[in-house]
């Protein structure tokens, strides 16, 4: 067998389609080989930095040395490195100081693998919520445009997916809106949260470095301090074991589940829609809905969408039991379980919020569709206000209601018998007994009269609680996204 090219070799192994088929290259980078062994260095340098000007025997030269290799990675070499060693830190320590033996003496001094390890996960993790969230900014800016533009269009309503009393099309969206800005808090809180691991030492008690400065703990606090400053921090867990406690990881995933949980229900919403052809999502020109049956338009994005929204909602399963069964100050149990989980969670929520941006640019609306399952419906929901109406005209509360009863039941047998239209107006335009409202019928069936204040719902929600909470990200609300596929 011939050996294999670059490009077959590639197609010879599996890949994660989160990379390979849907996330951004932004967040795939987040998650890349490169951006985790580049921290490390750079976790490195900033713990030398701060050694140095406290006092320690590290000289300009060997920090430059360090400065000037930080993205000279050799991942040949620390590949080889971690198969002879078996430790992934060491194997990329002896790697830098391969190409910076100057400072060789100095790199990693008094610390323990989760120095760089942990360190670099919480640094990756707040850049994956600074991706995630203009993103999901945008999304909701998009539908608060198009709750706007449909706050006044009646809409059947469902209980129980089944006819309840009208709403609005763009009060409905405010639902997803709403669920959506409750996403943005969560997830704003908890990158704000996060803190850095700093500089504890092997059990947490930074015992390392309190001997490397003689027992001075003023200057071991401030190495702390310094360095959570260089790495962008402003503060650091005071108390660890080995690691950060898992218990951060599992408050990362609930967020993202619960954004998962969201997009969920709105892309469900839209595949119920579709279905009934009242809204859909945007749908190419040369799309192809189905293989054997041109005809069809699924709704493939939302589908993809709800498709990945459960894979990330049952992820925060990994954070929960791996949290519960960390012993003492660490057991190693956890790392190749948050290698895929951590990872995994930030790029389906990367790729499901670019697909429902996608979605939210191009929904499509069908009034007529809409107004016809209104008419439908709307004749057996009027019954109470045609009962004022003949009370008001001098009618017994009773005898029409007993009159309705009969009517209603009739229209409703040839809708659920026959498959014929809704005739139950056409009942009582014909009979007599009617004839004191028989000109307020139209006004008495008017479907905006039956929305209720849903149409200043929407103008209230979207200027005091959506517009200002999009603020922040105005800078980053970019034109449209396209989907590669």
């Amino acid at each position: 067998m011939a050996t294999p090219g670059a490009e077959e070799d590639v197609l010879s192994r599996y890949r994660s389609p989160l990379v390979s088929r849907y996330a951004s290259p932004e967040m795939g980078f987040n998650f890349s080989e490169r951006k985790k062994f580049g921290t490390w260095r750079r976790l490195w340098l900033y713990l030398a930095q701060a050694e140095k000007s406290l006092g320690l025997p590290i000289t300009d030269e060997q920090i430059q040395e360090m400065e000037a290799n930080l993205d000279n990675i050799d991942f040949k070499m620390a590949a080889e490195e971690e198969k002879k060693l078996r430790h992934d830190v060491m194997a990329h320590v002896h790697t830098f100081a391969h190409c910076c033996p100057k400072a060789a003496a100095i790199i990693h001094l008094g610390a323990t693998s989760c120095y760089v390890g942990d360190n670099t996960d919480l640094i990756v993790l707040r850049d994956g919520f600074n991706l995630l969230l203009p993103k999901l900014a945008r999304v909701i800016s998009r539908l608060a445009d198009f709750a706007e533009k449909y706050a006044d269009l009646p809409t059947l309503g469902f209980t129980h997916y089944q006819p309840a009393q009208l709403t609005t099309v763009g009060k409905r969206c405010c639902l997803w809106i709403q669920d959506l800005c409750m996403d943005l808090q969560n997830l704003e809180r908890a990158r704000d949260d996060l803190r850095f691991r700093g500089v504890k030492g092997t059990t947490g008690t930074q015992a390392s470095f309190l001997q490397l400065f003689e027992g001075d703990h003023s200057k071991v606090e401030e190495l702390d301090r310094l360095v959570t400053a260089k790495a962008g921090f402003k503060r650091s867990y005071m108390v660890t074991g080995q690691t950060y406690s898992r218990k951060v990881d599992i408050e990362v995933l609930s967020v993202l589940a619960s954004l998962g949980a969201s997009i969920h229900k709105i892309c469900t919403d839209i595949r119920l829609l579709a279905n009934l052809k009242e809204i859909e999502e945007p749908f190419e020109k040369d799309q192809i809905g189905s293989s054997a049956m041109p005809y069809k338009r699924n709704p493939m994005r939302s589908e993809r969408c709800c498709s990945l929204a459960r894979h990330l909602m049952t992820l925060v399963l990994d954070p929960l039991q791996t949290a519960s069964v960390q012993w003492f100050e660490r057991t190693l149990d956890d790392s190749a379980n948050r290698r895929v989980c951590l990872a995994e969670a930030f790029l389906t929520a990367d790729i499901i919020l670019s697909t429902l941006q996608n979605i939210s640019e191009g929904l499509v609306v069908y009034p007529k569709v809409i107004e016809r399952r209104i008419r439908q419906e709307l004749p057996f929901m009027a019954t109470e206000n045609i009962i004022m109406a003949m009370v008001k005209a001098g009618g017994n509360r009773q005898d029409c209601h007993e009159k309705i009863r009969v009517l209603s039941q009739k229209a409703a047998a040839v809708v659920k018998q026959e498959g014929g239209d809704n005739d139950f107006i056409a009942r009582v335009r014909a009979d007599p007994y009617f004839s004191p409202i028989h000109k307020q019928l139209e006004s008495l069936l008017d479907p905006s009269s039956f929305t209720g204040r849903a149409p200043q719902q929407v103008a209230k929600f979207l200027k005091e609680e959506v517009r200002p909470a999009l603020i922040p990200y105005q800078s980053k609300m970019g034109g449209k996204i396209e989907l590669a596929l």
